[in-house]
C-alpha cells in the first residue's frame, strides 16, 4: 500500500536500483563539500566536529535570562539562541499600552543599552556565537550587542552569530513585521552593507522555513518558499549595488526538523542543491561559499503535545536524528514541556543531553551524509526538490516572493496544508500519540514555569529611570538624523547606532522610523 509523505508526495513500499539512474552525476550528488552540496558543505561534517548546539532561551527579565545562559553555557552549550518577547519583536517599549500583557512572556524584554548589558554581564562575547531570533528590528538588536560588546572591550570583527531578520516570512507566515515590505527590503540591505564593514563574521540574515512549517507547510513547501524569499533578498542587495559574493557567504537559513526522518533529510538534501545551482546561475556567484546552503535547525515545536508531555523527549530525539542525518550546521533541541509553558532548568538541560547523546554516543557522526545512495532517499530527494521548483516557477510567474506575498498566494497554501493536516489528524488518519490514540484516562499533574506578572511594572520602573537620567537633547538629535537618513538613501544603521548609544529606547527608534516608513497593514488573500 503506498503511503503518501508530508508533502503529499508517494511513498512506495520498496525501492529499488532502477531509481539511482544517473545519481551519480556531479550535476545532482556530487562530493561533500563540492557544488552542488546535496551531501553537506562541507567535505568532513561532523566527522572532525559536531555541529554547534544551540539552546533557544530568554524569558522575562535580563537578568532572568542572563542566568539561564550561563546555565546552559555550564552544561555544555556551545552557542546561546535569544528569544525575544512580543513587544520587543514588534518594536515597542514594555510600558507602551500595546505591550500589556505580553512582557516577558514568550522571550526576554530589551528596551534599551541597560538591558543588554545585564543580559550578557559576565560572558564573554568574543568566546560565545550568539543567535538572535529578531526580524523587524534586528539592526537595533545586532547594535546593541555591538555597542555591549564594545564596553567589554571586545572588537567588533570578532563578533560571531547570527541575527533572523527575515521579515518577508513574516508577512507570510508569522505576523512580527512592522514596516512595509520596500522599507523592510531596504533596512536588510542597509545590514548587508554595515555588516560587511563593521562585523564581517556575523551572519547577516536567517532566511527562515521554521515558522512556516509551523503554521503548517508541507516540507516542499517550507523550502519552496524560504529559497524564494531568499532570491528576494540577493536580488536586493544586487540592485543596491552590492557584488554578490560580497555578502552571500554570510547568508544563512533556518528550518524545522519533524519526526518524519526520511522527507526530513530528504528535504534538507533538496534544498542545498537547489540553492547551490541558483546562485551559480541566475546570479553568476563565483565564490564557493556563495553556493554553500548553511541552515540552523530547530526541532518541531508544532508536533509537541501537552498530553503526556514525557513522549514528547522521544519526539525530539527522532526530529533530532533527522536534523543531523540531513547534514544541518547547528541544532536546538525544543524541552519536553513547551507545548505546556517555558521549559525549566531540568527540561532544558535534558533537551541539550539529547543533542550531546546524538553527537557522542551514537556513529552518525562518524561518516558524511549516511544515507547517500539510499534508494528511498535518493528517489524523495529528487521528487521534494521536483515539487519545491514547481512552487518556486509560480512565485516567479507571479514576479517574485513580495508580490506573491501581497496576492497571498504562500499564505494561501500553507493554510491549505494546515487544513489537511487538522482534518487528517481528527479523523484519526494521522496518529498522534496521546492525542488521537494511545491516550491516558486521566493525565499526570505538572508544574510548569511560570513568569511572574511583575515583570511589566519592573520594566516600566526601568525605563521611567532611564529616560530621568538621559540626555535627552542628544536622544533627539539621534532620532533626527536617523529620520534623515530613512527619507533619503543613507546607511540608516549609523544614526541608529548613535541613537541606541545615547540611550534611546527601541520603541522610540522604531517609532522614529514608523513616522518616515509606515507601518504595514496587511491585505486579505486572493
Amino acid at each position: 500500500m503506498t503511503r503518501e509523505s508530508e508533502s503529499g508526495l508517494p511513498i512506495e513500499p520498496v525501492y529499488g536500483p532502477e531509481v539511482l539512474d544517473g545519481w551519480r552525476a556531479e550535476e545532482k550528488l556530487g562530493d561533500p563539500g563540492a557544488f552542488p552540496f546535496t551531501r553537506g558543505v562541507y567535505p568532513t561534517m561532523y566527522t572532525g566536529r559536531p555541529w554547534t548546539m544551540r539552546q533557544y532561551a530568554g524569558f522575562g527579565t535580563a537578568t532572568e535570562s542572563n542566568a539561564r545562559y550561563k546555565q546552559l553555557i555550564a552544561n555544555g552549550t556551545a552557542g546561546l539562541s535569544v528569544a525575544f518577547d512580543l513587544p520587543t519583536q514588534m518594536g515597542h517599549d514594555s510600558d507602551a499600552p500595546i505591550a500589556s500583557g505580553e512582557v516577558g512572556k514568550v522571550g526576554v524584554a530589551i528596551d534599551s543599552i541597560d538591558d543588554m548589558r545585564v543580559l550578557f554581564d559576565g560572558i564573554p562575547l568574543d568566546e560565545v556565537s550568539t543567535s538572535m531570533t529578531i526580524n523587524a528590528p534586528a539592526s537595533l538588536l545586532l547594535l546593541l550587542y555591538q555597542l555591549v560588546a564594545e564596553e567589554q572591550g571586545v572588537p567588533a570583527d570578532r563578533l560571531t552569530g547570527t541575527i533572523q531578520n527575515d521579515v518577508l516570512k513574516e508577512y507570510i507566515a508569522r505576523g512580527t513585521y512592522i514596516f512595509p515590505p520596500k522599507p523592510s527590503l531596504r533596512l536588510i540591505a542597509d545590514i548587508f552593507k554595515y555588516c560587511r564593514a563593521e562585523i564581517p563574521k556575523w551572519n547577516t540574515i536567517s532566511i527562515s522555513g521554521y515558522h512556516m512549517a509551523e503554521a503548517g507547510a508541507s516540507p516542499a513547501q517550507e523550502i519552496a518558499f524560504t529559497l524564494a524569499d531568499g532570491i528576494e533578498y540577493v536580488r536586493t542587495a544586487v540592485a543596491a549595488g552590492m557584488d554578490v559574493d560580497d555578502f552571500a557567504p554570510r547568508l544563512s537559513f533556518f528550518f524545522v526538523a519533524r519526526t518524519t526522518i526520511l522527507e526530513e533529510v530528504a528535504k534538507f538534501r533538496a534544498a542545498r542543491r537547489i540553492w547551490a545551482k541558483v546562485m551559480k546561475e541566475e546570479f553568476g556567484a563565483k565564490d564557493p561559499k556563495s553556493l554553500m546552503l548553511r541552515f540552523h535547525t530547530q526541532t518541531a515545536g508544532v508536533q509537541l503535545t501537552a498530553q503526556q508531555p514525557e513522549v514528547n523527549l522521544v519526539r525530539v530525539a527522532v526530529q533530532g536524528l533527522g536534523a543531523v542525518l540531513g547534514g544541518t550546521q547547528s541544532l536546538h533541541t525544543n524541552s519536553f514541556d513547551e507545548a505546556i509553558a517555558l521549559p525549566t532548568d531540568k527540561s532544558a538541560r535534558l533537551a541539550l543531553r539529547t543533542q550531546q547523546v546524538l553527537a557522542y554516543e551514537t556513529d552518525v557522526t562518524a561518516t558524511v551524509d549516511p544515507f547517500a545512495g539510499s534508494y528511498v532517499v535518493e528517489r524523495m530527494t529528487d521528487d521534494v526538490e521536483a515539487a519545491a521548483l514547481e512552487l518556486m516557477g509560480k512565485v516567479e510567474d507571479m514576479g517574485g516572493a513580495v508580490e506573491a506575498i501581497e496576492r497571498g498566494f504562500q499564505k494561501g497554501e500553507i493554510e491549505r496544508s494546515a487544513y489537511r493536516i487538522a482534518q487528517e489528524t481528527d479523523s484519526g488518519e494521522r496518529v498522534v500519540v496521546g492525542v488521537n490514540r494511545f491516550r491516558l484516562d486521566e493525565e499526570e499533574p505538572y508544574e510548569p514555569l511560570r513568569v511572574d506578572p511583575a515583570i511589566e511594572a519592573q520594566q516600566a520602573a526601568r525605563l521611567a529611570k532611564l529616560r530621568a537620567e538621559r540626555d535627552q537633547g542628544a536622544v533627539d538629535a539621534a532620532l533626527a538624523e536617523l529620520k534623515e537618513a530613512a527619507g533619503g538613501t543613507a546607511n540608516v544603521l549609523h544614526p541608529m547606532k548613535d541613537a541606541l548609544r545615547a540611550r534611546a529606547t527601541v520603541g522610540e527608534v522604531c517609532n522614529a522610523l514608523r513616522e518616515v516608513w509606515g507601518a504595514y497593514v496587511p491585505t486579505d488573500a486572493f
